[in-house]
């Protein structure tokens, strides 16, 4: 009996939904119908233009885009308390391209540059703002990058700088 009750209650619910007719091809559909097809969309205003002296002053606020926590807005791999250094020295790995390799009395050479666009002559051994330069082939410049992070199990990683960037091997 509570079966058949049951059956009888699921049917009768679903029956408007199954008795419902689509309307006819070609036929304009009906107000409420429209209504629903279409939903409202309001027009977004135009956001308001500064006046035109306005200037952002920081006045030593903190950027409102940046996260409060566990980021300090600056890049891990850049020295922190390290004043800033002219040449190669100053150049940090992540800033570094390879503009050619050549070789010089049988030993290879890089040209590379740093984020200002002068072009530097290394060898390996010379040291960079966060690592050494280890090697250096025909292809590629190898890098061991000293790791600052505190999280990091390793504090060395190795970073090849490619002549052409297609080779990324």
């Amino acid at each position: 009996m509570t079966r058949q009750l049951l059956l009888a209650s699921l049917l009768l619910a679903s029956a408007p939904a199954a008795f419902a007719q689509a309307p006819a091809q070609g036929a304009k559909p009906t107000a409420p119908e429209a209504q629903a097809a279409a939903p409202d969309k309001p027009a977004a205003p135009a956001p308001p233009t500064p006046p035109a002296n306005y200037a952002y002053a920081v006045d030593g606020r903190r950027d409102p885009f940046i996260a409060l926590l566990g980021n300090t807005g600056k890049k891990q791999n850049t020295p922190t308390a390290a004043p800033h250094v002219e040449g190669v020295a100053g150049i940090v790995t992540d800033e570094l391209s390879v503009k050619g390799i050549l070789q010089s009395q049988g030993n290879w050479v890089a040209m590379v540059a740093g984020p200002s666009g002068k072009v530097y002559t290394v060898h390996p051994g010379d040291r960079l703002a966060d690592g050494t330069i280890r090697g250096i082939t025909p292809q590629f410049v190898l890098i061991v990058q000293q790791v600052n992070d505190p999280l990091s199990l390793e504090k060395q990683r190795e970073v090849r700088k490619f002549l052409r960037s297609g080779d990324n091997k």
